[in-house]
């Protein structure tokens, strides 16, 4: 006797999307007692978070560290699992090493005396206003993380209730302009604003609340997940398949399936329906309500509302792998961010102009210093990211044209400042650009991360986890409450289990009073 086809069954969920918010989400529901089907676009899952493998190297595509590990703690916990008996991950000490052209260098750990002589070594007169920092930002993740990220603000009310915190702790202000009245150097104003940038925003425009990454990182340090972020990826998928859970990769939902109001399912491109009580989209939300409900009248995010809303920059990224590599480079350890001779004004070529600069800061990954298996053996394996503007400008850059002069020029950058001798050691090598980012992940513009995250497209002024179009459809990933970053979708999968009804859907209550 076989078993009975899970997608008729009415607690059937379907999950649109194997990132890692989506497969969060899947987890979550499954716990809940939902059956659960993800599908994807993809051939394997992660979604951002995946990996290629070319020449004997590992190349991890997307986020390459893993801070607040308690939200994937708690998200096994809520499966009744322990996340690390099952994914092994290690603490990076420095976190990172921050270079300038004039020769400076920044290490960034978590122990505070040793931040503290940094900051002085580098600026005598800032050590002051650094540990000011420090207290503003524990109180700004108290209330920005564990106040907002954690929990549902689709209710307008939801919001009214904490501007006077806001107002409060001046998030009006940008966290670069934060900074600036603590600390006079510009080195260190851009070693303590830059982390927007992580999340697709401009440390010029972002509100200071995301001067809470000072305190995340002190309190809970920077991780690496051996095998990569793909590891957890995976991971992910066997507590879905023990929870009776189906994935189907190389499989792209079309459009989500309503009826008088409701979302009843999925179609596939190739025209397969998938019925469901309810629908999880991990997909970009601006895919998803231009794309996925194209034949639904939008209240909220309609495609003119889209199109003027400010969206995070595009990446251009560089995986290349090296041979008889071991033991040169000794001083570049795991991730190294290489300044440019420009901040403020790279941040307003790219956030701004639309423009693609002759001047670059880089971000560079070495995993293989701490995860040998990632490259063949006397070998390494690399990306280096280049923060560029995304595809909605109106005069875009051409990718086709671009990209190999591009990236021999972060080659030329890289040998001259960093890895000398690289051009004789490379090997494999690939290229993604946000032409790549907007075919391969269905990213409006190529954007790396979704809508910028500006106050005003921050908390419920971003697509809510509930959507208000229709019953039965809710919204995770980066483009939702609470961000981008991994705690960030994690988090959302926690705010969709406050949001979801019990299994049995048809008895659930409706939620269209969600936009209120």
């Amino acid at each position: 006797m076989t078993d009975p086809d899970p997608s008729t069954a009415p607690d059937h969920a379907v999950v649109i999307g194997a990132g890692l918010g989506g497969l969060a989400a899947a987890m979550r529901l499954g716990a809940r007692g939902y059956r659960v089907t993800v599908v994807d676009r993809l051939d394997s899952p992660g979604g951002r978070a995946s990996a290629i493998r070319l020449g004997g190297h590992r190349f991890d595509l997307g986020p390459t560290i893993v801070t607040v590990p308690q939200v994937f703690r708690a998200l096994w916990a809520a499966c009744g699992r322990d996340f690390d008996h099952e994914v092994d991950l290690r603490a990076l000490n420095p976190f990172y090493e921050i270079r300038w052209p004039d020769g400076s260098r920044f290490r960034a750990e978590g122990d505070t005396q040793a931040m503290l002589a940094e900051v002085t070594r580098l600026s005598p007169d800032d050590g002051e206003g650094f540990l000011k920092l420090l207290t503003e930002a524990e109180t700004r993740y108290d209330f920005g993380f564990e106040t907002l990220g954690r929990k549902p603000m689709n209710r307008l009310w939801d919001l009214i209730k904490v501007l006077p915190t806001f107002a409060r702790l001046r998030a009006d202000r940008s966290i670069y302009t934060h900074v600036a009245r603590r600390v006079r150097d510009p080195r260190l104003r851009m070693a303590l604003s830059f982390h927007p940038l992580f999340i697709g925003g401009d440390p010029t425009r972002v509100t200071s609340i995301y001067a809470l990454v000072g305190h995340l990182e002190k309190a809970f340090g920077v991780h690496y997940a051996m095998g990569g972020v793909e590891a957890i990826a995976r991971a992910m998928v066997r507590v879905i398949e023990d929870q009776g859970g189906a994935l189907r990769f190389g499989a792209e939902a079309d459009e989500i399936l309503i009826d008088r109001g409701r979302t009843h399912g999925v179609r596939l491109t190739g025209g397969e329906e998938i019925p469901a009580c309810l629908v999880v989209s991990n997909a970009d939300a601006g895919h998803t309500y231009s794309r996925l409900l194209r034949h639904h009248p939008k209240r909220r995010w309609s495609n003119r509302r889209l199109r003027r809303a400010r969206w995070s920059m595009g990446l251009f990224v560089w995986y290349f792998g090296t041979k008889d590599s071991a033991g040169h480079w000794p001083d570049v350890g795991h991730h190294t961010i290489l300044n440019g001779p420009r901040y403020r004004g790279l941040l307003r070529d790219m956030f701004r102009k639309g423009r693609l600069a002759d001047d670059m800061s880089l971000y560079l990954h070495r995993p293989s210093v701490t995860d040998p298996g990632v490259a063949p053996a006397g070998g390494d394996t690399f990306y280096v990211l280049s923060p560029v503007p995304h595809l909605g400008w109106r005069d875009p850059v051409n990718w086709h044209m671009e990209a190999e002069p591009y990236r021999a020029r972060i080659a030329e950058t890289l040998e001259a400042s960093l890895l000398p001798g690289l051009s004789e050691k490379l090997t494999e090598n690939l290229t993604f650009t946000p032409e790549t980012f907007r075919d391969r992940y269905l990213s409006p513009f190529g954007s790396g991360f979704s809508l910028e995250p500006r106050i005003l497209q921050s908390a419920w002024f971003r697509p809510h986890n509930v959507s208000e179009e229709c019953a039965g459809l809710y919204l995770v990933g980066a483009g939702t409450h609470p961000g981008a970053g991994l705690p960030g979708v994690i988090s959302a999968a926690e705010v969709l289990d406050q949001l979801v009804p019990d299994p049995q859907c048809p008895r659930a209550a409706p939620v269209l009073r969600a936009a209120e």
